[in-house]
């Protein structure tokens, strides 16, 4: 059945006259690995290759900040090229990236003296670190009130602000992407095929059902794409979808995957 995907640019990724898709996996901080894999990527991109980056950027790795300047130099390398447009690389929201949009939200939350600590354990120690901002500081700040996290809070917006081109991306960030005539749809970790695209909500970086047990297509694409998996198993595949992750952060590679626009594997590349 032939899809019609929403078109909203503010929230999908859209991919127009793709003929093959790049898909990043979770990439968790680990910048030494995202400079090797994207040196190999750069020379084996064709004409008509568009990138979809899956989220969870940061976490866990040790260079969160410096993967992200990495992702904002490509990004300008990459739409520099000849006939290249902006639609043509997209980077998606991780559950990583939520986190840290809630966080720099923390003095409106109901519960921050819960919440930070199970952010922290959750990988965003790590990314908080690579910004030079100090944890104890905000867990100091969860139990001294509102205006003590609103200082604290204040201090990660200027490190992000240092640093060139940050906010921006995380300004860009979408939920999906789909090729434009409905053959691929590429998400973070999940959906729920009970639930038609554009209900989906925080399935997309949470996830919940295993896209691997699906047992048809989801909304009539070919084949849904994701980024990650918790339990960090390597490229796999079913029938109806394919996970990408192998484990970058987690003491695996960092995994680039070709698709065709039937969802065959045409490339992949690991570092």
């Amino acid at each position: 059945m032939a899809v019609t995907p929403p078109c909203d640019s503010e929230i999908y990724g859209r991919l127009v006259r793709a003929r093959r898709v790049w898909a990043l996996a979770s990439i968790h901080g680990e910048a030494q690995r995202l400079i090797s894999l994207l040196a190999r990527l750069a020379p084996r991109m064709l004409a008509g290759d568009r990138l979809v980056c899956l989220g969870n950027y940061m976490g866990y790795g040790p260079s969160s900040a410096a993967t992200l300047d990495t992702l904002v130099m490509f990004r300008r390398i990459f739409l520099a090229r000849r006939n290249a447009f902006m639609g043509d690389i997209v980077f998606l929201r991780g559950s990583q990236e939520e986190m840290w949009q809630k966080l720099l939200e923390l003095q409106f939350a109901p519960n921050p003296r819960e919440l930070l600590p199970w952010m922290l354990e959750h990988g965003v120690d790590k990314t908080l670190a690579s910004y030079g901002v100090d944890a104890r500081q905000g867990l100091a700040a969860t139990r001294e009130g509102v205006l003590a996290l609103t200082r604290w809070t204040a201090s990660m917006r200027a490190a992000i602000d240092s640093r060139s081109g940050h906010r921006q991306l995380f300004s860009a960030l979408r939920r999906a992407a789909f090729t434009a005539d409905g053959e691929l749809l590429l998400v973070h970790a999940g959906v729920d095929p009970a639930k038609p695209l554009d209900l989906q909500g925080d399935r997309f970086w949470w996830g919940g059902n295993d896209i691997l047990e699906m047992t048809a297509p989801f909304a009539g694409y070919r084949r849904v794409i994701r980024g990650f998996d918790s339990d960090h198993a390597g490229p796999k595949e079913s029938p109806y979808a394919t996970s990408i992750d192998a484990g970058a952060g987690f003491g695996g590679p960092l995994a680039a995957v070709c698709f065709g626009l039937d969802g065959s594997v045409v490339d992949r590349i690991e570092a």
